[in-house]
């Protein structure tokens, strides 16, 4: 067997601990099967370690991600108030992980009214309006500073066209507002178009994001890749989410290039914690990206063919797609059908 990867496990809040736990008896059991091993570094992060330690972000698990330059997380409650930040924000910004990576696949078994979806989101993760600049020009106005960069731009582009050159991806869209900001959608188009030109093979569209919203509504299945800045693919995602079945389906990844981060995109959901209602889906497909990343594709193909085994029986399935099952006989269901 190989040496053990060490990841950096954030098991959040909320229903973060039974999602994780979940991940993480099926990596584990896969792992088994194909002499991958895991050494986790656990560490909270949020309310939590606000309440052990005094910070949200713990400087021990800062440094824990920076040796170990992976990491997965759960969902992390993100206090209203008190001038902290968004705990997801905050580590997209420390580590520079400017690609939000979000695969949208259907799962066999699952009715929805778009079937055989298969689409993927290329967002920018660090700049645009969540680069957090606001004042208070005055009493009554409030002025927020949306940063377009064209480093951030080129970046994000080129991450995504080399997705599609690498998978035999066949088209991209960019997603803008150009027509009404000139300067900032301006110089983030240009970029694209400049990154497109290397990329003769994938074919290369715009879309403007208010038309886009529309478009995918009536027909999601003419896009492949879609590439956009920060606020507007943090709403697509969302959308495209729910043609699947909603957040709770939906991986996603945080990308530098010196570290990765793991995560499920929806939220901590407080209301059903501790009552094993929680669907661990998003995390383990979110930790099917993590295998790749690490050069682990026998173990990834193991974890993401019995959980579409499960799906497509569905037999053990949790109540929010329309199953009778706990998360953890969800989760003893994926381990048992690993081949």
């Amino acid at each position: 067997m190989s040496e053990a990867h060490k990841i950096t496990l954030i098991p959040g809040d909320g229903i973060g601990p039974e999602v994780s736990s979940a991940v993480v008896s099926i990596l584990e059991a896969a792992g088994k099967k194909t002499g991958c091993s895991f050494d986790w570094h656990r560490y909270d992060a949020g309310a939590d370690a606000f309440a052990k330690t005094g910070e949200y972000i713990p400087k021990a698990l800062y440094e824990s991600i920076e040796q170990n330059r992976v990491a997965l997380k759960g969902p992390v409650t993100t206090p209203i108030g008190g001038g902290f930040s968004s705990i997801n924000v905050t580590l997209r910004k420390k580590f520079d992980l400017f690609s939000n990576f979000r695969p949208v696949k259907s799962l066999p078994g699952l009715k929805t009214n778009y079937p055989n979806i298969d689409l993927i989101i290329f967002r920018e993760n660090t700049e645009d309006l969540y680069a957090g600049l606001e004042v208070m020009v005055q009493p009554d106005v409030a002025q927020s500073l949306k940063i377009i960069t064209r480093k951030g731009s080129t970046r994000i582009a080129k991450a995504a066209f080399d997705y599609a050159k690498k998978h035999g991806r066949k088209k991209i869209h960019a997603i803008h507002k150009a027509n009404i900001m000139k300067l900032s959608d301006g110089l983030f188009l240009k970029c694209c178009q400049e990154v497109a030109a290397g990329f003769p093979e994938v074919t290369y569209a715009e879309h403007i994001v208010d038309n886009t919203c529309m478009q995918l509504v009536l027909n999601p299945y003419q896009y492949d890749i879609i590439l956009t800045e920060n606020l507007y693919g943090d709403i697509l995602s969302d959308l495209c989410s729910a043609f699947v079945g909603g957040l709770g389906l939906v991986p996603g990844a945080n990308i530098g290039l010196e570290c990765a981060i793991f995560e499920a995109v929806h939220g901590s959901a407080p209301d059903i914690a501790g009552q094993d209602k929680a669907n661990p889906t998003a995390l383990l497909q979110s930790a099917v990206l993590m295998l790749h990343h690490i050069d682990e594709p026998a173990t990834a193909e193991k974890v993401q063919t019995a959980l579409e085994t499960v799906y497509a029986e569905g037999k053990t399935l949790t109540k929010d797609v329309g199953g009778n099952s706990g998360t953890k006989a969800f989760a003893d269901a994926v381990i048992a059908a690993i081949g």
